[in-house]
């Protein structure tokens, strides 16, 4: 059987980029950015606050990191999953509070239409609230309609806006995957920010036919479940890593920004959460560091486009 030459037909192979969003380039030969409060690693700590459905749905486009693994119903991983709403942020909201630091909580907006006091919670306590779809079923690919996208998004926006009193300005995809229309109809639908492209240690822009969109990179091999779930690594290891990735970049000549990535029913067990405690106190202690909200980040970039969030 011969291959179809269709198959080679790609019209965006050429040298550079295969795409049109951003020309690639250098973070060290970038202007330096400056980050609120003049801090040169700015800590960004994202909190995944997911509801699984307990039955995956089966038109989904893909079956989301963390979903039922066993013949359904799964009540073992639907009840684990469960446990970072009940007890796993709670801890997690807890140890930043010690420290004083502002999060971001990227927040399915089942959570809010199931369980509204704990988006309550998170808000009147300063934290930003980042749109992470409607459920973890919720899911983007370029094999979703662009209709059934948009009514995703606009779905999610608008439940989070009832809940918290004010409309999301950023946006973080499941399993941070997009389509082909994802930049563009997030910026059609208002908002300033995304965290879905990890390449990078500063923010950057996108350019759409909609308009700009800021990128804030969340580095996925530093998250607590690449770390701790699939490469198997302990709690101890991932301290580990994390404050060797921040005396890195604070080696580094220009102010940059650390990820911290992190799964309230992974890293909120009670054998796991001490270790998160201690990091927060290490890096809080650091003269270079501030904990800031990805929209704070972003707004470094994009300061119109993107107030500060506060209480």
């Amino acid at each position: 059987m011969t291959l179809d030459p269709a198959c080679m037909a790609y019209p965006m192979r050429r040298r550079g980029m295969d795409h049109d969003l951003y020309a690639w380039s250098n973070i060290h030969t970038r202007p330096a950015l400056a980050w609120p409060g003049g801090c040169r690693i700015a800590v960004a700590i994202m909190i995944s606050l997911e509801w699984f459905p307990i039955l995956p749905a089966a038109d989904a486009a893909f079956k989301a990191p963390g979903h039922m693994q066993t013949a359904y119903p799964d009540f073992r991983h639907y009840t684990s999953r469960e446990y970072g709403t009940r007890i796993g942020l709670y801890r997690m909201l807890d140890a930043c509070a010690q420290v004083g630091a502002r999060v971001s909580v990227a927040t399915n907006a089942a959570i809010a239409q199931r369980y509204p006091s704990i988006i309550t919670d998170i808000v009147s306590a300063g934290h930003e609230i980042v749109a992470h779809s409607t459920e973890m079923d919720g899911t983007i690919d370029s094999s979703l309609p662009e209709a059934r996208e948009c009514a995703l998004i606009t779905q999610s926006l608008d439940i989070l806006e009832v809940a918290t009193g004010q409309r999301p300005r950023g946006w973080m995809s499941i399993a941070r995957s997009q389509s082909f229309n994802t930049p563009r109809l997030l910026k059609q639908a208002g908002l300033a920010y995304m965290c879905d492209w990890p390449n990078d240690d500063l923010p950057y822009r996108f350019e759409t036919p909609a308009g700009p969109i800021t990128n804030v990179p969340l580095n996925h091999e530093l998250s607590d479940r690449q770390i701790i779930t699939v490469q198997q690594h302990s709690a101890d290891s991932y301290v580990q890593q994390i404050q060797d990735a921040h005396a890195w970049l604070a080696s580094e000549a220009a102010p940059r920004m650390l990820p911290l990535h992190v799964t309230p029913y992974i890293l909120g067990l009670p054998y796991r959460i001490g270790a998160f405690e201690r990091l927060l106190r290490w890096l809080a202690q650091s003269e270079a560091t501030d904990f800031l909200t990805t929209g704070e980040i972003a707004s470094a970039l994009s300061p119109s486009l993107v107030p500060e969030h506060r209480p």
